[in-house]
C-alpha cells in the first residue's frame, strides 16, 4: 500500500482534512480504545500535521509533529494512528519512518520525545527511541516517556 505524505500547518488544513483528522482521532483514541478524553487539546493549532491518504483519497494514517518547546522542550511526534481499515499493511511501520523524515525536514536533526502507550515500547524502540523515565497514567492508560537522539 502506498500513500501520499504531507504535513500542513493547522490554518493550511482543508476543512475535509480537518474533518477526516478529527473522525480517525475519535475512532481509534476514544471508540476503539473506550477512553472519554479532550482529544481536542489546544495544540492543533501549533503543531504540524503529517497525513498518509490513500490513492483514492482516504485518511489512511496521521501524527502530530511539534517543534521543540511546543510540546515538550525537545521536538515531538504525537497522536499516533493508523486507521483500523489499513492496518494489516504495516502502515504503522511507514507513518513512524515519514513521521521523523518530516520532524528532521521541518525542525532540523534533535532529538525527538513521545509520550508512548507502554504496550508498544518495542514498536519505538525499533526507531532508535529509548524508555525515559517510569510509567504514568495518561487517561488511565499506561504510558512511558521515550526519546529518539
Amino acid at each position: 500500500m502506498t500513500l501520499t505524505w504531507t504535513s500542513k500547518k493547522f490554518t493550511d488544513l482543508t476543512l475535509p482534512e480537518l474533518y477526516a483528522v478529527l473522525q480517525l482521532r475519535t475512532e481509534v483514541f476514544i471508540v476503539e480504545q473506550n477512553c472519554p478524553f479532550q482529544d481536542i487539546d489546544g495544540q492543533d493549532q501549533v503543531a504540524y500535521h503529517l497525513l498518509g491518504h490513500t490513492p483514492e483519497g482516504q485518511l489512511a494514517a496521521y501524527a502530530r509533529l511539534f517543534d521543540a518547546g511546543q510540546c515538550y522542550e525537545q521536538v515531538c511526534i504525537g497522536r499516533v494512528v493508523v486507521s483500523p481499515a489499513w492496518r494489516r499493511y504495516g502502515l504503522g511501520q511507514e507513518l513512524m519512518r515519514q513521521a521523523i523524515a518530516h520532524c528532521e525536514q521541518l525542525f532540523g536533526t534533535q532529538p525527538i520525545k513521545i509520550g508512548a502507550q507502554q504496550y508498544l515500547t518495542t514498536f519505538y524502540q525499533g526507531f532508535g527511541f529509548e524508555q525515559r523515565g517510569e510509567m504514568y497514567l495518561e487517561d488511565n492508560i499506561p504510558h512511558i516517556y521515550m526519546e529518539r537522539a
